[in-house]
């Protein structure tokens, strides 16, 4: 038996407000699955940067424990070698079995893991010290560094013929800088190391000569920056990355002109800086190292021969103590993960240190 034609309206009626209903109630759970998903990522975001705060902080802490280390380091051994305290690294290791899990940050410390190693930049070739100033007030590529770095060049089996165009590349770059007349070691004139001539007042601004003075200003809008590290040559025709790649363990860029360590330097900056010895003078030097290390150039001229070599180091270029230090440091925090190189400079007349610059990857 056929329902009648208002039964059928009003089953209908009762299907089409049960759909709705439906509709409206999944649209409703849509739009609080939404809003509950962006506040879970919210809280997850906020999560991840209190983890990475932490882990800068971490971070932190440990370079102020470095810093500690080449303090007191300077105060007991004049000497920096490879044997020193700076120069163990650490590996991967808890911060709460180092600092124990007294205090309100017991919880950080048992998911903190750190692990680090420093290195001595004056280990390595400083390309900042192909550029001199001769005489006060100019500033020009000096002809007896460009040699130890065409050696380099030659050792390392790369093109010596760019070290011209990175020397004048670097001297484009620091026209601008503060500290631009300071002098490399060894370089046998100008102006003290450290020490910034007074301008001219001879017209010719900082230069002296007006025409000078004239042409920085022209090319000023396209000077290079100061080179902050060895990517910066990559501006310079004919450098490539796989020539950036091969020089980095023995070249770097550092704030100042410096002189060589030779404690720590490898044995292809060694046979770089000494004129006159090669590559295997450079790693028998080295093996003589490893045994006892260098205490003054004194004792490295004595290993060379003496006055019996033709082999005569500069005192000016090379030294057994350091100032700068690169310090590599990486601190894992749950889902946090920085790693931290810290450029760190070392004051041995005022017995302190200061950072020099930092760079955080995550």
């Amino acid at each position: 038996m056929r329902a009648p034609p208002n039964s059928l309206n009003v089953y209908r009626e009762r299907g089409a407000a049960i759909i709705m209903a439906l509709l409206v109630v999944a649209f409703a759970a849509l739009l609080v699955s939404g809003l509950l998903w962006r506040q879970q990522v919210q809280i997850r975001r906020v999560e991840n940067q209190r983890l990475r705060d932490q882990a800068q902080w971490a971070a932190r802490a440990a370079t102020d424990w470095t810093r500690f280390i080449l303090r007191t380091q300077a105060d007991s051994r004049p000497v920096d070698y490879l044997g020193g305290e700076w120069a163990v690294p650490i590996a991967p290791t808890r911060a709460a079995d180092v600092l124990g899990h007294t205090g309100d940050d017991a919880e950080l410390l048992d998911h903190t893991y750190l692990s680090g190693s420093m290195d001595d930049e004056q280990a390595h070739y400083n390309l900042r010290n192909l550029v001199w100033s001769p005489t006060l007030g100019t500033l020009e590529p000096n002809p007896s560094q460009l040699t130890h770095f065409r050696r380099l060049l030659q050792l390392l089996g790369l093109d010596s013929q760019l070290a011209d165009p990175i020397a004048q590349y670097l001297r484009r770059a620091y026209q601008s800088q503060a500290t631009r007349f300071q002098t490399a070691p060894g370089s046998g004139g100008g102006t003290p190391a450290g020490n910034a001539p007074p301008p001219q007042s001879n017209g010719g601004g900082p230069f002296g000569n007006p025409s000078e003075a004239q042409e920085s200003d022209d090319d000023a809008a396209g000077r290079p920056l100061p080179p902050l590290d060895l990517d910066a040559l990559l501006a310079v025709p004919g450098v490539t990355p796989e020539f950036i790649a091969r020089l980095r363990p023995f070249a770097t860029v550092l704030p100042m002109p410096t002189t060589v360590n030779i404690n720590t330097a490898p044995a292809e900056v060694l046979a770089a800086m000494i004129i006159g010895m090669n590559l295997e003078q450079a790693q028998t030097l080295i093996t003589s190292r490893d045994n006892a290390y260098f205490i003054s150039l004194g004792d490295l001229t004595n290993r060379l021969g003496g006055g019996t070599t033709q082999l005569h180091p500069d005192s000016a270029e090379l030294d057994v103590r350091s100032s700068f230090f690169m310090v590599h440091g990486e601190i894992d925090r749950a889902r946090a993960h920085v790693r931290r190189d810290t450029l760190i400079y070392r004051d041995h007349l005022a017995h302190t240190t200061r950072i020099v610059r930092i760079r955080d990857t995550y």
